[in-house]
């Protein structure tokens, strides 16, 4: 079961730095419009908006990651602060961006944690 757990640890933080990708560098682009269905003049005014989140994203991938490498107990300990972060966040942006972030983001590291969790 722990290595399912890292599986599915490793895959939200490989989700934030995908959002992070699109939030910082591809907002702009197709890809980062079309995450929200913006226009390109929307997408140029919230443009310095979507690159802080993306930065915070960032910061979620690496203290997972930091928790895969790291040793117990330390490395539990991290993973579990960053997956309640992670759920955290995403709670919080389903209730008031959107409620596909729920899905998103809130549910799998929900299941990451839940994994972890059982693993221990």
């Amino acid at each position: 079961m722990e290595a399912v757990a890292n599986v599915l640890v490793g895959l939200v933080a490989a989700l934030h730095v995908y959002i992070l990708v699109l939030e910082m560098f591809l907002w702009e682009r197709k890809p980062g419009r079309a995450l929200h269905g913006f226009d390109p003049e929307m997408a140029k005014a919230t443009a310095a908006l979507a690159a802080n989140q993306g930065l915070y994203n960032g910061f979620l991938a690496a203290g997972l990651v930091w928790g895969l490498v790291a040793g117990d107990p330390t490395g539990f300990r991290v993973q579990v602060f960053f997956l309640v972060c992670v759920i955290v966040a995403g709670l919080y942006g389903a209730a008031t961006a959107n409620t596909r972030i729920l899905f998103a983001q809130a549910f799998p590291g929900a299941l990451a944690l839940a994994a972890l969790l059982v693993a221990q």
